[in-house]
């Protein structure tokens, strides 16, 4: 047989414990060249640019 525990963990603290598991938003910012919001250090997908630089040759419609 394993252990045990003694006595029951209350809402309260089990709550206090579990504060941290939740999911956070994405940290995001705008882009340089064309503003929309994206994930930093990342390549934004509407304008194809990386720190002032063309990365990705984006096809407008």
């Amino acid at each position: 047989m394993g252990a045990l525990p003694k006595r029951k963990i209350s809402k309260g603290r089990r709550n206090r414990r579990r504060l941290h598991d939740r999911l956070k938003p994405p940290a995001l910012v705008p882009c340089e060249n064309c503003g929309e919001m994206k994930l930093p250090h990342t390549v934004c997908l509407s304008c194809g640019t990386y720190r002032g630089r063309e990365i990705i040759e984006i096809e407008e419609e």
